[in-house]
């Protein structure tokens, strides 16, 4: 069994991907897994050629350190606005502010109004964040920077309990923090929760590597407290949470003694959430929950979800590398009979839907496969031939230079077709968008509908105090049925290229806005970008309908009127 102590001495080993015996029987466990470690002639050892980056220096744990400050560092610099939307989490935050921190029961102005069920324990971070004088922009675009890195640390302690090295362990850390679907949903504005329910998450399931694998069972107790705090974070971190225990008590531990303690963990963190979800439930009734799972692609999904997490991600964008490597790894550890990380992966892909979770796993497999097999046959091809160490010295430096690079220009938004064809972490909305939300604001009654064409429309209630009858955000706690016909309705709206079909999709959710926010240029539509507005404001001026009331750059605002006399100003 493992020492758990930082210092303690390791002895000799190799990084294998083969079943080995061993002696201990803490890492017997792990073998009967497949990852465990084994003797070998430390002369012979790739990792003798560098030095400084040997199989048990932490030194590539300081580089993936370094590297998630390159990404969080070129983040901030390149963004004045967040990525993507956080403009409903900042209007939740305010709404606990303006109710002296009790939890609301609903919050308005997005889509006529949605029940708060929420978990709300990162809505209180940004609630006092800002008590304490930080701008909500500034929180959306610094905390999920900062918990950017911070999660970098219980991946890495992860990756010690899991990998045979702790070479192996800080280069995953290091994929980890460069890879793009990681970063989108972590870095981006929404990360205030995802990234903060993220370092959550793998707190707690360092904890269950601690009880399942070295049966340690005090870190039950940090368990429990993680999975409370994931359950009042998020219900998709909370899931994989559990199904990451699952999959570790199955795979090293299987006694009634691990059972009973997961199932503490389990009890204990719905107990401690209790005041909130109970709260929840005699507000809006458990159906809130239990609709909200049917959203989001809702958990596991048939034959879509295989596609969607297993063929669909071969989009040739430099993002598919990702990819590519994490499922040449599985099949190698699957062939390698290595079952556990390739399990970890298919599980969270498709119970999850999600692919950022694909990575917690697919990071370590690929760091396995590159030293324990990549990086030695090229040692070996190369010994006798060229100086060993100076040759791999340069092979580490050049698979560095690319993991920094490409993670900064992820962050910076430079990777211009790295979704879809559409660039990576693009904002929402710009300095135009906020002096059209400052007009709305000042010049339109409190009560002014409006539905609102681009992703803008996700920032605009909370900065105008206006409310949108368009728009899929905090729906799903209404039905999955309402929030698929918003999301629908927004979609072909923000599309739409004249008026005939921009009344189409309002009517298929029965709005009727006293005003129409189009914007102008190239904006995006749920993270994609779109310039297709020309033709629609072309159509708007010639109707009789739409009076336009306001404009600059890159907005146009109407006021739909019923008056056949109606003229663009």
């Amino acid at each position: 069994m493992r020492d758990g102590s930082p210092n303690t001495s390791r002895p000799e080993r190799t990084e294998h991907v083969g079943s080995v015996p061993t002696a201990s029987a803490g890492t017997d466990r792990q073998v009967s897994a497949g990852l465990g470690p084994a003797p070998t002639d430390h002369n012979r050892s790739v990792a003798a050629e560098v030095r400084g980056l040997g199989r048990d220096s932490h030194a590539w744990f300081g580089l993936a350190l370094l590297a998630g400050l390159v990404v969080s560092v070129t983040y901030v610099s390149t963004h004045p606005y967040p990525a993507y939307g956080a403009g409903l989490y900042l209007e939740i935050a305010e709404q606990i502010r303006t109710d002296g921190y009790a939890l609301p029961t609903t919050i308005p102005y997005y889509a006529g109004g949605i029940p708060f069920a929420y978990p709300p324990l990162q809505f209180y971070v940004v609630a006092l964040l800002t008590d304490l004088g930080v701008s909500g922009l500034t929180v959306s675009r610094m905390l999920p920077a900062v918990v950017t890195i911070l999660y970098l640390v219980p991946y890495y302690g992860i990756a010690t309990r899991l990998l045979p090295t702790r070479r192996q362990a800080g280069f995953a850390t290091l994929v980890l923090a460069v890879t793009p679907p990681v970063l989108q949903w972590h870095l981006s504005a929404g990360g205030i929760v995802r990234a903060s329910a993220f370092f959550l998450a793998l707190c707690g399931i360092y904890a269950g590597t601690r009880v399942f694998i070295d049966s340690e069972w005090r870190w039950v107790g940090f368990g429990t407290i993680c999975f409370a705090l994931t359950i009042l974070s998020h219900p998709v971190y909370t899931v994989f949470f559990g199904l990451s225990w699952l999959i570790l008590y199955a795979a090293f531990d299987r006694s009634v003694r691990g059972l009973v303690g997961g199932a503490v963990v389990a009890v204990g963190g719905l107990v401690v959430a209790s005041p909130w979800w109970m709260q929840v439930v005699s507000h809006h009734g458990v159906q809130v929950f239990t609709g909200a799972a049917g959203s989001h692609s809702g958990i596991a999904g048939g034959l879509g979800r295989l596609l969607d997490q297993f063929v669909y991600p071969f989009d040739p964008t430099v993002v598919t590398v990702f990819f590519v490597a994490s499922f040449v790894s599985a099949l190698v550890l699957v062939h390698r009979e290595k079952y556990v990380l390739p399990t970890w992966l298919f599980l969270s892909a498709y119970v999850l839907g999600k692919e950022r979770f694909q990575f917690v796993a697919g990071a370590m497999m690929i760091s396995t496969v590159f030293f324990a097999i990549a990086v030695p046959r090229l040692a070996e091809t190369l010994r006798g031939t060229f100086d060993t160490r100076q040759t791999m010295a340069a092979t580490f430096a050049l698979v560095l230079v690319c993991a920094f690079s490409l993670g900064g220009f992820y962050a910076g938004s430079e990777l211009g077709s790295a979704h879809h064809g559409s660039p990576s972490l693009p904002p929402f909305f710009d300095d135009d968008d906020r002096r059209a939300m400052e007009w709305a604001a000042n010049h339109t009654d409190g009560n002014a509908t409006f539905v609102v064409l681009s992703d803008a429309a996700e920032w605009f209630p909370h900065y105008t105090k206006r409310q949108i009858l368009v728009g899929p955000w905090g729906v799903e706690w209404v039905s999955p049925e309402r929030y698929y016909d918003q999301l629908a309705a927004f979609k072909d709206g923000s599309t739409c290229e004249n008026e005939s079909c921009l009344t189409d999709s309002m009517a298929s959710v029965g709005a009727s806005p006293e005003y129409l926010y189009v914007p102008v240029g190239t904006y995006t539509v749920r993270g994609l970008e779109a310039d297709g507005t020309r033709e629609l404001r072309a159509s708007l001026a010639e109707s009789n309908r739409y009076r336009r009331v306001y404009g600059n750059r890159g907005v146009v605002i109407y006021r739909i009127v019923h008056s056949e006399n109606s003229t663009a100003d």
